[in-house]
């Protein structure tokens, strides 16, 4: 894989998959409407393929499909189907042929042909191969093969899968790291070699989990090897550790345009709100320390960085919180400094009274007892109280 960056920009396609891989982790289940309403927000955003679901699967992902298809006007909608007749003819049922990519499921490794399957590698292109033209015979012109466990599949069988899908009808072609067991270096080298078997016009899409924790950096090792699409979910839910997440790839895209070579066409800014959406959706809370959605990526404690932060956001702050509907947070606990107490009383008209400072630092900072930081917001309510007693007193 190649170190220099790609000065060549393309427009990376993002394709959501967090109502289909995002809700069938434990956990995550979500009704159609709720789905709906997550899709419509994600077409705001400007994704350019939402997956709705699995609709073989449940009358739920069949209903949700349905309502997406017929609610949406700028994305398109995307539905999984196993290298099954039944399951295709479902699908189209569901979401139709205008609009509509049909995703394939393709058996991609020798690992799972032999112990999930049983089938062999020429049974394994069979089935394929016969599903790609039975949905090309239903009028669908938008059709993927996505490659289930393509990082453990032989290249020789992979090209087998995708040249001979490719003559069916095939028209996009995503590789999984459905374990995340690769490295970027693996997983660039696996794109780069998919995009020379791949004509350029035809799309090559990156699907990354985040086993090793390594689904972001490898979905970027893909773009920089040639991908033009990625699949990812809002906030990285999925299986198991989860997915490659939009809003990671979205910021990495928004400042490392240059180095990456590419950028995408989401409006970051409503990005938190949609989180938040789907977080009252799922009942989930956002760790501390997640990137962009983490209940501190945009806040400190820390007195030195505090103290930079007063001066110069810049100083502290690489990420732009309002670019991704996020505001930043100064708060007080034990690691503050007497800087953030006079940058408040400034901000309140309030003399820098320096007996004032020590008493409320060795109250509310040094001395703290509980571990439980307070906002900015609750320092000046103290110093309000402080200032009417002072007021009433004289």
């Amino acid at each position: 894989m190649s170190s220099e960056p790609n000065l060549a920009r393309r427009v990376i396609s993002i394709y959501d998959t967090t109502l289909r891989d995002g809700e069938q982790a434990p956990g995550n289940s979500m009704q159609p409407e709720q789905k709906l309403e997550l899709a419509l927000n994600l077409e705001a955003l400007g994704a350019d393929v939402i997956e709705t679901g699995f609709p073989s699967s449940s009358s739920s992902d069949f209903k949700a499909t349905r309502l997406i298809a017929e609610a949406v006007t700028t994305a398109r909608i995307s539905t999984l189907s196993r290298a099954d007749r039944n399951d295709i003819r479902v699908a189209v049922e569901a979401g139709g042929v205008h609009n509509h990519q049909v995703e394939i499921m393709a058996t991609g490794s020798e690992v799972h042909l032999e112990h999930k399957r049983g089938i062999s590698r020429a049974e394994g292109v069979r089935e394929l191969v016969d599903a790609v033209e039975f949905t090309a015979s239903l009028g669908v012109d938008d059709i993927s093969v996505g490659i289930e466990d393509a990082s453990r599949g032989s290249h020789g069988y992979l090209r087998e899968l995708i040249e001979a899908s490719m003559a069916a009808g095939a028209t996009t072609f995503a590789v999984a790291d459905t374990t995340g067991c690769m490295v970027p270096e693996e997983y660039g080298r696996l794109i780069a070699a998919v995009r020379e078997w791949v004509p350029a016009g035809m799309v090559v899409s990156t699907h990354c989990h985040e086993d090793l924790g390594l689904g972001l950096a490898n979905t970027l090792a893909g773009v920089r090897n040639g991908a033009d699409e990625v699949q990812v979910t809002l906030g990285g839910i999925g299986e198991r550790a989860g997915n490659t997440s939009l809003e990671e790839f979205v910021a990495v895209l928004a400042y490392k345009s240059e180095e990456i070579g590419a950028s995408t066409r989401i409006r970051s800014e409503g990005l938190y709100e949609a989180y938040q959406l789907l977080a009252s959706i799922i009942s989930v809370t956002p760790p501390r320390n997640k990137a962009i959605f983490g209940i501190n990526a945009f806040a400190t404690e820390a007195g030195i960085h505090q103290a930079g932060m007063l001066r110069n956001p810049l100083t502290y702050e690489y990420i732009e919180p309002a670019r991704f509907g996020r505001e930043r947070s100064l708060v007080v606990g034990r690691h503050s400094g007497r800087n953030i107490l006079r940058f408040l009383m400034r901000k309140m008209n309030l003399p820098s009274d320096s007996d004032l400072v020590e008493e409320l630092y060795e109250r509310y900072i040094a001395n703290r007892a509980e571990s439980r930081s307070i906002e900015l917001a609750e320092l000046r309510s103290i110093l309000d109280a402080r200032v009417a007693l002072a007021e009433a007193a004289v």
